[in-house]
């Protein structure tokens, strides 16, 4: 099944996103955050969350620094929060 999910978004990395410009909103891009959530929770919840981000991805949305959560990644930056209240 994951199989099935990734391979679409490695054709989109490789073959369709180098032709158009480079305009992503978020690190990292939705197409390596919705490997890595497929990756780190499964092709079902993955899919979910790289849905959840692409929703997110449009002129009015939110930007910058967007982990997987339950990442190392997402858990560095937890505790740096936590630190700093």
């Amino acid at each position: 099944m994951r199989s099935l999910l990734v391979v679409p978004i490695h054709v989109y990395r490789y073959a369709i996103s180098p032709m158009m410009a480079s305009h992503c909103r978020h690190i990292p891009s939705c197409s390596a955050y919705a490997l890595e959530a497929i990756d780190t929770h499964g092709a079902l919840r993955g899919s979910w969350l790289a849905a959840r981000r692409l929703s997110r991805c449009h002129p009015w949305g939110t930007h910058g620094y967007d982990p997987v959560p339950g990442t190392d990644r997402s858990d560095t930056r937890a505790k740096a929060n936590q630190t700093a209240d």
